[in-house]
């Protein structure tokens, strides 16, 4: 019970759960449920402090006091038939934390959770941002975008998200895969041309032919990119913003390519690096600033181009529950003007008759269709391609995928 709040508070006091968590996890024997309680307890925030702010009117002060209290509330809520070790376990925590008179506290407003769940419900009803679990900024951005589908992509950000393969297709068919997914008891779907969607996730341990690079973890939504920028054999091929790595690797799958796989963070190009190793791949690997190539670029133009630029991570707030908390309605302007440098650079290394792939995992208009409409009024020698049939693809959070923004882009074969 003391791990996972010890995360929490670190999102509370603006640290990235990621940073959080790797802070708690070194000490705590078991961090696989420790994540599972503190993603939880972010998901279901928002109702959480509703609650917490029935029971307890003043706010605590205490950073570590008030998440200890969060997650116990949301542990009682989700698992009312372990209310007993909850509050037991809950109550002990709070004596370590601030001795009896913090525990006696914890011990009542638990006991008045209980007593009070009714009226808790309702005030929880009656508040759309508790009810929804998202900031109400975020939920009026919602709103304007997706005027038909905001709740439900609301509600999708609240749930646990799917676990899906994608078959290495050098070392496996998705057929073959699905058969040894089977023989191991693990239930699964084939979905696209590489894809597998699990029934239920599972540890990457338990995957047959995992450790043999014969699959990666990979959503189905981020599997969509490596055939809409239509590859060939031969080609140079740029991956602006790569890391971990797995949109580089499915391209390197599909064909031989010349591939500069680039992310800013040397740490994170290390996790390209181990995934190319396990998968069998061979691609360069670079850090170096997507907006500025004069650091890294060699003067050879690419014939095609990734950008996955930065963005809210709207799309898949569910498996970054901190973002609904961690953002601020201004964040959306400057990862747009970050994004639109990224592309203006890129476009300057792309070859004549290229094409540059525009991706976000996004769902706000601001980071995707608006910053699509705004670059190609900027630059004359664009050219919107539709491989699906329309001038972009806009996914969004299903049971079975996250929500992805494409754009693919063409430059004149008579620039320059």
């Amino acid at each position: 019970m003391q791990d996972a709040p010890h995360a929490v508070a670190g999102v509370l006091q603006g640290e990235a759960l990621d940073d959080a968590f790797g802070h708690v996890a070194a000490q705590s024997t078991n961090a696989a449920a420790v994540r599972d309680l503190a993603y939880q307890c972010l998901r279901a925030h928002a109702g959480i402090e509703r609650r917490l702010a029935v029971l307890v009117p003043r706010p605590l002060r205490e950073t570590d006091r008030r998440a200890l209290l969060l997650v116990a509330l949301c542990r009682l809520e989700a698992r009312p038939d372990t209310a007993h070790t909850t509050v037991n376990q809950a109550v002990e925590a709070a004596r370590v934390l601030g001795g009896d008179r913090f525990g006696g506290l914890m011990n009542a407003v638990l006991r008045n959770a209980q007593r009070r769940h009714a009226e808790l419900d309702a005030a929880v009803a009656a508040d759309p941002a508790a009810r929804l679990q998202h900031p109400q900024w975020w939920l009026d951005m919602l709103r304007h975008d997706h005027p038909d589908h905001w709740q439900d992509i609301a509600a999708q950000g609240n749930v646990h998200p799917p676990m899906a393969l994608r078959a290495n297709r050098r070392r496996t068919t998705p057929q073959q895969a699905l058969a040894q997914l089977q023989a191991a008891g693990i239930v699964a779907q084939i979905r696209g041309d590489d894809g597998l969607l699990l029934d239920k996730p599972c540890p990457v341990s338990r995957l047959p032919g995992f450790a043999d690079g014969e699959l990666s973890v990979q959503d189905l939504g981020a599997q969509r990119a490596a055939a809409l920028l239509d590859v060939a054999p031969g080609q140079r091929v740029l991956d602006a913003c790569a890391a971990p790595g797995g949109k580089a690797s499915h391209l390197l799958e599909r064909a031989e390519l010349d591939l500069l796989a680039l992310d800013h963070s040397e740490p994170r190009t290390r996790r390209i690096a181990e995934n190319f190793e396990r998968l069998g791949l061979r691609g360069r690997i670079a850090v170096g600033d997507a907006a500025r190539p004069d650091d890294w670029w060699d003067g050879t133009a690419f014939d095609r181009i990734l950008a996955d630029v930065p963005c809210s991570a709207s799309g898949v707030v569910r498996r970054h529950p901190d973002a609904k908390w961690l953002r601020r309605p201004q964040d959306i302007a400057s990862f747009a003007a970050q994004q639109r440098a990224i592309l203006d650079a890129l476009w300057r290394v792309l070859a004549p008759g290229g094409k540059l792939l525009y991706a976000t995992c996004s769902v706000f208009r601001a980071e995707n269709q608006d910053q699509v409409a705004a670059f190609t009024a900027r630059h004359s020698d664009c050219l919107r391609l539709s491989p699906c049939g329309a001038p972009d693809l806009q996914l969004l959070p299903t049971a079975e995928h996250d929500g992805f923004y494409y754009a693919l882009l063409q430059k004149s074969p008579r620039a320059g």
